[in-house]
């Protein structure tokens, strides 16, 4: 009998331990998360599979469908450095369940986690090749697969176990609603999602008065805008718009930041604004140079807000950000989500494909630094604007 993968659950409120999902898995729409692991002050020893089954859904914020969880360590006893889910693949799809196994044990690999333990949600059919690749390509890593259940309808059966005394094949029930996990994780205010369609309802897109607010608002800035730079002569039309609005929309991205800061929120008018003025990269560089760890929870909420609120079009770069601060915060699950809908807005948003490229790779929220400070980011912008000044003139000399 081998139900015993000798996993360690430790929560961190301020530091969550390096854990990072891949975005995407390998094979198209199939997506990974990464949990958020600000959970409750103690060590969890995940010594059988029900505390392992109990676990999965604290790690990942939401409880799990057509999934497969893969919770990695650094050795046995270790603490969780990383926590990958996908969708499971649909079983017709040639090479699919090995493209997951595949990048699965790449990370874990890149990431010197040699111990792990699986769980997959969903039948056997879906779950049984997965698993099956999973195991075969981790032992050809040197990976320890300590443990690989499937849980479906209220039963858990494991592909590591064939002792029918304790592994039946109807499976062995089980019920988390009163393990002593699932009550820490209550005890402590961390909310699990009932699945990860209630996470991405959290970010949809504003529907009914609220959108339709946005839409008026967002079209009165632009007319603002549009007025304002036709009075311009002095540069291109192209320019001047892009110094009005870096002019404009930085003090509202600081003013913004403060007031979520202190608890606050945003008018349709401001918030507006803000997408607009988001759309200039040097505006969303200086809000990007502005997201301290320290303040995770507000700049969430604002980026949240933003991302609901923008009208297509304006929602890449508010999602973006959101992404960042989720992924500083060990929120893969949302980290993934606030990219998918960037993504859906521009599929060549630089800021979402370097981002997406970042968790692909399994890389922990320990990376998800500030790129610079505001400082310097307007010191790049300003050289870059003497540049062009600069070169214009010239070409308007030689013309």
């Amino acid at each position: 009998m081998t139900h015993n993968p000798s996993t360690a659950a430790q929560s961190k409120q301020s530091a969550p331990p390096a854990q990072r999902h891949p975005a995407r898995s390998p094979l198209s729409g199939q997506a990974a998360s990464t949990p958020d692991t600000r959970i409750p002050q103690q060590r969890v020893r995940v010594g059988s599979p029900l505390t392992l089954l109990a676990v999965v859904p604290g790690l990942l914020g939401f409880e799990p469908a057509d999934s497969i969880v893969v919770i990695g360590t650094g050795q046995p006893g270790a603490e969780v450095h990383l926590t990958l889910r996908y969708d499971l693949p649909e079983p017709a799809i040639p090479r699919a369940a090995a493209a997951i196994a595949d990048g699965v044990t790449n990370i874990l690999a890149v990431q010197h986690i040699t111990t792990a333990a699986a769980v997959a949600y969903g039948p056997d059919r879906a779950v049984a090749p997965v698993a099956n690749a999973l195991r075969t390509r981790a032992a050809e890593a040197g990976i320890a697969l300590t443990e690989v259940l499937r849980a479906e309808g209220g039963r858990y059966w494991s592909y590591v176990c064939s002792n029918p005394r304790c592994c039946p094949p109807e499976g062995t029930p089980f019920d988390l609603a009163d393990h002593p996990v699932t009550r820490a994780f209550a005890a402590s205010g961390r909310r699990v999602l009932a699945s990860r369609q209630e996470l991405a309802a959290m970010i949809a897109p504003a529907d009914g008065d609220q959108a339709a607010a946005m839409r008026l608002a967002t079209r009165k800035a632009e007319r603002q805008i549009t007025a304002r730079v036709d009075r311009t002569t002095r540069v291109s039309h192209r320019v001047a718009r892009r110094r009005l609005v870096a002019a404009v929309g930085q003090p509202m991205i600081v003013d913004a930041i403060d007031r979520y800061r202190a608890g606050g929120t945003l008018d349709p008018e401001p918030a507006a604004w803000l997408t607009v003025a988001l759309r200039e990269l040097r505006v969303r560089d200086d809000a990007w140079a502005r997201m301290l760890p320290e303040y995770n929870a507000a700049h969430t909420r604002l980026w949240t807000d933003l991302t609901r609120l923008a009208p297509p079009g304006y929602v890449a770069a508010p999602a973006s950000l959101l992404a960042f601060v989720a992924w500083q915060q060990g929120d893969g699950a949302l980290a993934n989500l606030a990219l998918d809908r960037a993504l859906a807005d521009d599929r060549r948003y630089s800021m979402a494909r370097l981002l997406r490229r970042a968790l692909d790779s399994g890389a922990p929220p320990s990376v998800a630094r500030l790129p610079m400070s505001p400082d310097e980011v307007a010191a790049a912008y300003d050289l870059q604007e003497a540049a062009a000044d600069a070169e214009a003139a010239e070409a308007a000399v030689a013309g």
